[in-house]
């Protein structure tokens, strides 16, 4: 069997080629790698499910190369959701608002609303803007386990279950934030947060002078299940202030125990040290390959020390509760 094409980053053209003959893409973009395909496409996009695992009916987001391709894909966009696209893009945030017709059944979901957003990559950029119209790419990776944040890890994940004839991953380095981003709730008077990510609370509320709102269930947002971004071995997520000694001392098998926290805190006695970011912003874009690295070694457990905050370590709190969550 042939193997899965990983081109260059500067085989835009190629790439680009890929999503106009009905192909998937492995997308890089400063989250996490995306599976990419021509978000018109009925038949590509229902790929996109099947080569996933991805439950029918989950949204997935809608990726452009420009404010100005906004109007196309939704409408009566608020004037908080345009200054938030103007501060904002291109960078980790999804805006959630009214669809248009260009935005089908098979993108959204059935809602309708439908997600959109710019990233901030410029493999990514360049493949939009060459492609000329919206992507659909959701993380590239198995339904509910770890996200890729580079090539190698879409080739792990997908690169049996992808078509060596007609899709390929573009190689654009390692993404840089690492966790998937901020989907902003645009349908109402106010902000509201439906998934957390690298730009706050706080970062909405300075641009809009609004206050964020809780969000509403109702809508449905990738990612948000409970149990997600989970790995094969057992997440035990632990606070700072816990005896973090006592608690690896409880588990069955201290032979086969990683161990992920910030680096001023010390690794226990008998554990594997997957991960010491110096900050939070550094926490989340090492998360993913920790996670994977304990896959790697065939661990049973990862003990991880959520990082305290509310700005990005509020993201990675929750990514590590959903892939915690049995």
């Amino acid at each position: 069997m042939s193997e899965i094409r990983v081109l260059a980053p500067h085989n835009i053209d190629e790439a680009a080629a890929v999503l106009r003959d009905g192909g998937l893409l492995g997308l890089p973009t400063e989250t996490v790698y995306g599976l990419a395909a021509n978000a018109e496409d009925e038949a590509a996009v229902a790929r996109i499910y099947q080569v996933k695992g991805r439950p029918s009916g989950h949204p997935v987001i809608v990726h452009i190369g420009s404010v100005e391709s906004l109007n196309d894909w939704a409408t009566a966009i608020p004037e908080f959701a345009m200054k938030l696209a103007h501060a904002f893009w291109p960078g980790p945030m999804t805006l959630v608002l009214p669809r248009t017709s260009r935005a089908k059944d098979f993108i959204t979901g059935g809602q309708n609303t439908v997600g959109i957003r710019i990233p901030n990559h410029p493999v990514a950029l360049d493949v939009l803007q060459t492609f000329g119209g919206g992507v659909a790419a959701p993380s590239a990776n198995q339904f509910g386990a770890v996200s890729p944040t580079s090539a190698l890890h879409v080739l792990a994940d997908l690169g049996s279950r992808l078509d060596p004839q007609t899709d390929a991953i573009i190689d654009g380095g390692d993404s840089q934030v690492g966790i998937e981003s901020t989907i902003i709730d645009c349908t109402s008077g106010t902000p509201r947060i439906l998934r957390s990510g690298a730009i706050t609370q706080q970062h909405l509320e300075e641009v809009t002078g609004l206050s964020v709102t809780a969000p509403d269930d109702s809508i449905k947002a990738p990612g948000t299940l409970a149990s997600h971004y989970a790995p094969s071995a057992q997440v035990i997520l632990l606070n700072e202030n816990d005896d973090i000694e006592t608690e690896i001392k409880k588990l069955k098998s201290q032979l086969h125990i990683g161990f992920i926290a910030l680096e001023r805190i010390r690794t226990p006695y008998g554990a594997l040290r997957l991960a010491m970011p110096q900050d939070a912003k550094h926490y989340a874009s090492e998360l993913y390959a920790a996670l994977r690295e304990a896959d790697n070694q065939n661990l049973e457990y990862v003990v991880a020390v959520a990082p305290t905050g509310v700005d990005i370590a509020h993201a990675v709190r929750d990514r590590l509760t959903r892939a915690a969550h049995s």
